[in-house]
């Protein structure tokens, strides 16, 4: 395998532990907590998980190590998409298994959940872990999207771990995968297997946070990555001083990475779903609200400007919901063969016309008509609309267009309009961890085999203090069933956790409300720059600006 110098450089990183895991596994020592409830709906789910609700949040901290002496063989799981750090965790958890027993054995199952099921798997030894250590990706086993969640599943799961001798599971994931972590957990309890089962907080999205959870771990790089791209177009855009660039950032069901952004790059507008939601924007709403910014900014012979948008967006747009409803119904079963055996687009579009209300086709007639053939062309295997898919960026990059047409045929906009338009989501997924990731999670991963060594079950591993110093950091965990409610999905209530969206009355929301009418006119932006390595504590060790703000520094 060739190396890159800065990888070669990273093997070489050690990462910084949290003060009270740093003394050695025979001085951790653990401290229960109160015992705790769900987000909601707490009777259902106490119902539901009688064996793991209600357990105490627990804290690491030095003193003598109490836990039962015995030979652990772990296996750990990546699930869902990938996140810069990911990596670390693993090679965490394999340091504190090994350093509690070098007997002790981590097993890495490829490919996801799903390897679980399948029995397909790698057993860790030092010399494959270390061709990994402070990289990004999930190439180590590799990791997929297979739910853990019928009856069949978490039989076969209990045969692999039997034979295997598998004492415990770590399953690295985001709000889905831990729910099914919860589930596994509950079953692995009620059926006596001996088996524990344990997740790590993941999602580059943000979404997976709360009072306990600080930030999901790649969230840090990933944002750092974006808004570096993002600086660089705003220096290229003040350079050239002729273009409009629409940038798309990853978030489908919360704004988080565009808010974060947007706090380190001050862009002219940024979009927050949240708030459109709340608001109940129209799409002719928010383009007339761009298009204001690019109105004023023309005055000042400033014919240029960035808008970040987040890639969910367009789902928080009541009008458009309806649409997609609409649509969704307009294609159901044989419906969508008839439409499909139309050969002109005058043809579909005369379909479409007819089958749907005024008021949804109001909305339909505005767009611009490669979008309306994208809402009927990508559909998913249910049939119905993929939302993500849709290119908002383009989307609104015309929508303004169209609006300061109107405004210069009545004489209040004189300015020029020229748009690029961009989509940031892969880019940051297996970016080299910064600091922050590579620390917060082989943290993680070592906190997570010390809730398995102490017996806990159900658990999430958890980090916090994140704002400060790692010397200052918490480590411990809490019962996954603390995030759980209900919803409605598939149509069927089910258990899940609770996704965490942007506040409107939070700390981060409020800076930028204040500062964006600045932002929108002026040109105040702020170059980030490349993710630092090495150098000084306060370029290299730095946390999210969201962060910062929710914890006051």
């Amino acid at each position: 395998m060739n190396l890159s110098p800065l990888q070669k450089a990273r093997y070489e990183y050690s990462p910084k532990l949290p003060g009270m895991l740093r003394n050695g596994i025979a001085e951790i020592a653990v401290k229960e907590g109160e015992k705790t409830t769900s987000a909601a709906d707490q009777e259902k789910i106490a119902e539901l998980f009688p064996n793991t609700y209600g357990e105490p949040e627990v804290t690491f901290e030095k003193g003598q190590n109490t836990s039962a002496s015995k030979k652990q063989v772990v296996g750990v799981i990546l699930s869902g998409g990938q996140a810069p750090g990911g990596h670390n965790v693993v090679s965490g958890l394999y340091d504190a298994l090994k350093a509690t027993n070098k007997e002790n054995v981590l097993i890495g199952f490829k490919g996801g959940p799903s390897g679980l099921i399948e029995d397909n798997f790698i057993v860790f030894d030092d010399a494959y872990i270390n061709e990994y250590r402070n990289t990004g990706g999930f190439d180590i086993i590799g990791s997929g999207r297979t739910k853990l969640e019928t009856e069949e599943q978490f039989k076969i799961a209990t045969e692999v771990c039997k034979k295997h001798g598998i004492t415990a599971i770590v399953i690295i994931g985001g709000d889905d995968s831990n729910t099914n972590a919860c589930v596994l957990a509950e079953y692995m309890a009620a059926h006596k297997t001996g088996v524990q089962v344990i997740g790590c907080p993941k999602t580059i999205d943000g979404d997976l946070k709360n009072e306990d959870i600080e930030i999901s771990f790649g969230f840090d790089t990933a944002t750092k990555t974006y808004s570096e791209l993002i600086g660089n177009i705003e220096r290229d855009c003040n350079s050239a001083k002729k273009y409009w660039h629409f940038i798309k950032v990853m978030g489908r069901s919360a704004s988080h990475v565009a808010l974060e952004c947007a706090l380190e790059c001050q862009p002219n507008i940024c979009l927050i779903s949240e708030e459109v939601k709340a608001k109940k924007q129209s799409l002719s709403e928010i383009a007339d609200y761009i298009a204001d910014a690019v109105e004023k900014r023309a005055a000042d012979g400033n014919n240029f400007g960035v808008v970040v948008i987040p890639e969910g967006v367009v789902e928080f747009v009541p009008e458009f919901s309806a649409l997609i409803s609409e649509i969704n119904e307009l294609l159901a079963g044989s419906k969508a063969d008839a439409f499909n055996a139309l050969e002109s687009w005058a043809e579909k579009y005369a379909f479409i016309e007819k089958g749907l209300s005024k008021e949804a086709m109001e909305v339909f007639a505005i767009l611009p008509q490669a979008i309306q053939q994208q809402l009927f062309l990508e559909r998913d295997p249910h049939g119905n609309v993929q939302v993500s898919l849709i290119e908002s960026e383009k989307l609104f990059a015309a929508l303004v267009g169209d609006k300061l047409k109107a405004r210069k045929a009545a004489g209040t906009y004189t300015g020029k309009y020229a748009t690029q338009t961009h989509f940031f989501g892969y880019e940051g997924r297996c970016a080299f961890p910064s600091n922050f990731d590579a620390d917060y999670c082989y943290s993680l991963g070592y906190n997570a085999f010390m809730l398995i060594q102490y017996g806990y079950n159900g658990y999430l591993s958890k980090v916090s203090n994140l704002s400060r110093p790692a010397e200052e950091w918490v480590a411990g965990g809490m019962p996954i069933t603390k995030m759980m409610n209900i919803e409605r999905r598939h149509g069927e209530d089910k258990p899940v956790i609770k996704k965490a969206l942007v506040e409107l009355d939070g700390k981060p929301f409020k800076y930028f409300e204040a500062h964006r009418d600045e932002w929108a006119v002026e040109t105040s932006y702020v170059f980030p720059g490349a993710i630092q390595y090495y150098g000084p504590t306060e370029v290299c060790d730095i946390t999210t600006r969201t962060l910062a703000l929710e914890q006051g520094k």
